[in-house]
């Protein structure tokens, strides 16, 4: 099964930004958590990264065939975006939302998702064990289809 894991804006600045909610370590600690947690669950895993909205739902609509399922924090754009949501629409995979702080639990504004309405499940709050939920859930619930 491959995934292709979607991370949007300032999520490449890890460890440099805000600290006390994001934590110390890096994007590159990101990328090699979540590998070593794909390999955990014998998945291939794609990472993109970008802090443009197009390019985002670029990234989504080419998994499209090409990959069996998504894994995205779209960051600021969770709140924002309609495009996203409309191509994880569009394109019918499974994917599932992730956020390393609960948002739910911060500004009144960051409680809506727009792209969690395109999601079968989220995962917020767990700092990086989120991606790894996401990965075990796909592997669990996606893996044997056709």
């Amino acid at each position: 099964m491959k995934i292709l894991v979607i991370n949007g804006p300032n999520i490449n600045l890890l460890g440099i930004r805000e600290k006390n909610i994001y934590g110390e370590a890096d994007y590159p600690a990101l990328l090699a958590y979540i590998e070593n947690s794909a390999q955990e669950f014998g998945l291939e895993v794609e990472c993109f990264q970008s802090n443009h909205e197009g390019d985002l739902v670029d990234a989504i609509q080419s998994a499209y065939g090409r990959v069996d399922a998504i894994v995205i924090n779209p960051a600021a754009y969770t709140h924002t975006s309609i495009a996203i949501l409309d191509a994880l629409k569009a394109v019918a995979l499974p994917a599932v939302e992730v956020h390393l702080s609960d948002i739910h639990q911060r500004e009144e504004f960051r409680r809506l998702s727009y792209a969690g309405m395109a999601c079968v499940k989220t995962y917020c709050g767990l700092g990086f064990a989120g991606y790894r939920e996401a990965l075990k859930y796909l592997a669990e619930h996606y893996s044997n289809r056709p």
